[in-house]
């Protein structure tokens, strides 16, 4: 699975938010190139898989499925008592194992990402809307463009068999067909009741209430602020683009 862990539970960054820097030409923070070393020298078995999005993308849902595509027949224990960012941990690699890729409208992507800096005190600071957009577009973003992200990770596809692309809103649009396919993909045959079982589980509405999949159980993020599970849906671009212009034009 991907992406290093940093100690989600930690309180240490609410009080002081990182500050972004250049790291090999993408911007970062320390909470994800301070144990790079390991990261490159982790080695990927066969049968890893490797969820990869530019934030706030769908990372949290894929990830949700997959989990419970693959174990969902545990115990219940499993899924009542161990957060996900536990069963699905963040590690920064790329190997030779399976890839799932997740691609979300940029100015969807971009409209959750600012809500998500909000909340979140392990994020820098995204000052205003207008800020963080400028910021957004010139590439100055923890994981640094979302073009440059979505785009490489696109070329990888065209020369790697074991990639599976996919785009946040052909999953809401047509479930059913999106999780065939990644099923196909990852070479599982769930039964018709097992794929109704996890999509009960993974609505917006079901993984907002489950507190092993709303990050709830993690101080650092601030849900009065902004919930970490928001809207879950599609052009909500439109809305915060329009209330934009309404109040510059007051």
């Amino acid at each position: 699975m991907f992406g290093i862990m940093y100690d989600f539970r930690s309180t240490s960054h609410v009080l002081h938010r990182p500050q972004l820097f250049d790291f090999h030409g993408v911007s970062m923070t320390n909470a994800f190139t301070d144990n790079w070393d390991n990261v490159q020298n982790f080695k990927a078995r066969p049968d890893d898989i490797l969820i990869a999005t530019y934030p706030k993308a769908g990372t949290t849902w894929v990830s949700y499925i997959i989990d419970l595509l693959y174990f969902g027949h545990m115990g219940p224990d499993r899924q009542t008592s161990i957060p996900l960012y536990d069963r699905v941990p963040f590690l920064e690699l790329y190997g030779k194992s399976c890839v799932v890729y997740v691609a979300r409208n940029a100015k969807d992507n971009a409209v959750s990402y600012f809500h998500f800096e909000r909340m979140n005190g392990g994020m820098p600071e995204p000052g205003d809307w207008s800020t963080f957009l400028q910021d957004f577009m010139a590439g100055k973003k923890v994981f640094g463009s979302w073009y440059d992200h979505v785009n490489g990770w696109w070329e990888k596809k065209q020369t790697h068999s074991n990639f599976h692309y996919m785009f946040y809103e052909d999953l809401i649009e047509d479930y059913e067909k999106e999780i065939d396919r990644l099923c196909s993909f990852l070479g599982l045959s769930p039964s018709v009741e097992e794929k109704e079982r996890v999509r009960a589980s993974v609505t917006f509405d079901s993984m907002k209430q489950n507190k092993m999949t709303n990050y709830s159980t993690v101080p650092v993020m601030n849900q009065e602020v902004s919930p970490f599970m928001r809207k879950g849906t599609t052009s909500c671009w439109q809305h915060k683009t329009t209330k934009n212009i309404k109040t510059k034009k007051q």
